[in-house]
């Protein structure tokens, strides 16, 4: 049981670079479909760009959800800003 509570614990605390990567992922690939234009290059810019503008935009609002959702923060076991509670506790007994 304490194996699978870590495990979930493991993969909450990666939630929030899995939310980032999959944005990023669904902003470049409609940027891509949106803009096309006859020069690959101008379609690699736009893509780039898009989904780093998606990733940015969920990444924020994501982090508000997690700020204003005090349950999310329990169930994840993080702080307002996204830190896990683990890596606080193991800070303060090293200090």
């Amino acid at each position: 049981m304490r194996v699978v509570r870590w495990v979930l614990r493991f993969v909450g605390w990666l939630l929030t670079p899995i939310v980032a990567w999959a944005a990023s992922f669904v902003g470049a690939t409609a940027g891509a479909r949106l803009f096309r234009s006859a020069a690959p290059t101008t379609n690699l810019i736009l893509a780039v760009v898009s989904g780093a503008v998606v990733a940015v935009v969920v990444l924020i609002g994501w982090l508000r959800l997690l700020r204003r959702s005090p349950r999310l923060q329990h169930v994840l076991e993080v702080t307002e800003d996204g830190t896990p509670v683990a890596a606080l506790e193991a800070g303060a007994e090293g200090s």
